[in-house]
């Protein structure tokens, strides 16, 4: 069995709220070839945004369950409180019912906004206790009340992490929105190649520092894009750990963290060498999930151009002696249920087992 940890699905146009073209929060051009919001679009640049094309590439590539994830575009920052509510409403209630209607191929998230914790903390029990929903879909960062840029992780957050604990929930924290809160030109791509990692490692800094792997020890957190950075900058943030320790009081050790079974990242590197480099700091294979971000091009799509196929990378870590066989399986299939399910693991890959 291989499932993929990291995936995304669009509506059909039809299928997306009248208000939500309307508001311009977001809508899908009637041919599918664009996805847009007020002052923004992005070309949809494979069939597989859509369900039945999805089923059709998943079938194709030999994928047997996909971890759906919200939407990016629909994290909520900067709408009005109603108009937040209701467009992150309309995104939980459509995976749930991928979810429902597809049981043994998707397992999907829902989102909430952070810096409503009140409805935040509703809607979680909502999408647990009513649409059977077990992956909480969280930004790197989000925008308060006050019109403040905040990380995911800190004191205000705590009573969603709180009931996630209390639900067993598995989080998967994704970055977005760099633009909004850094202010650098918008050009190159940089938001998405460069500082979606930077907005990743932010948020694995304060988790950590935090300590809330062991705070909330029946949350297991999934950084998305193999949280990169994390790994490389252990060594930096350690040593400004114990260089200021005026500016870490009451705070973990960065190190501390390194390999806890509560903190998992994706394969989505790009390259052996960075690969290499996580599972090193790791030191094992166990906290690293497979994870495609399809059908972005940033993903592990089809692609003469990059000579890429979904689970290339994986593939040449094996080639290359990195793991061996049993890892390359673990990976695809054991470490995500575990993420997802923790010591329900086994029941849940029975359940979707065909």
């Amino acid at each position: 069995m291989r499932i993929n940890g990291h995936s995304h699905l669009l509506p059909y146009p039809s299928q997306i709220p009248k208000f939500m073209k309307d508001k311009e929060i977001f809508w899908i051009d009637q041919d599918r070839k664009f996805m847009r919001q007020k002052n923004w679009s992005r070309p949809i640049t494979a069939d597989s945004f859509f369900l039945d094309e999805k089923l059709a590439w998943m079938e194709d590539n030999k994928i047997d369950h996909a971890v759906v994830l919200n939407l990016s575009q629909l994290y909520g920052n900067g709408l009005t409180q109603s108009d937040m509510k209701q467009a992150l409403r309309f995104q939980n209630d459509f995976n749930a019912q991928i979810q429902a209607e597809n049981e043994k191929k998707f397992t999907t998230g829902f989102v909430i906004h952070a810096g409503f914790v009140d409805g935040a903390l509703w809607e979680i029990e909502r999408c647990v206790e009513k649409l059977n929903m077990q992956v909480l879909c969280l930004p790197t960062h989000y925008l308060n009340t006050a019109g403040e840029w905040k990380v995911i992780f800190n004191e205000e957050t705590e009573p969603i992490l709180e009931l996630a604990n209390k639900y067993n929930l598995a989080i998967e924290v994704h970055p977005y929105d760099g633009e909004k809160f850094i202010k650098l030109e918008d050009s190159a791509w940089r938001f998405h190649l460069i500082w979606m990692l930077a907005q990743c490692a932010d948020s694995y800094h304060f988790y950590t520092l935090n300590g809330y792997y062991d705070k909330y020890p029946n949350i297991r957190t999934a950084f998305a894009h193999g949280g990169q950075l994390n790994h490389i900058n252990i060594g930096r943030r350690t040593q400004g750990f114990d260089g200021r320790p005026d500016l870490f009081e009451g705070k973990s050790r960065p190190r501390a963290a390194v390999g806890h079974p509560n903190i998992y990242f994706d394969t989505l590197v790009h390259d052996t060498i960075s690969f290499e480099v996580m599972l090193k700091r790791q030191q094992s294979t166990n906290q690293i999930i497979m994870g495609l971000d399809d059908p972005y091009p940033l993903g592990e799509m089809e692609s003469e151009l990059q000579s890429s196929y979904p689970g290339k990378l994986l593939d040449l870590v094996l080639e290359q002696g990195l793991i061996t066989q049993k890892q390359h399986q673990e990976i695809w299939k054991d470490n995500v249920a575990r993420w997802l399910y923790g010591r329900d693991a086994e029941k849940f890959l029975t359940r979707i087992s065909p």
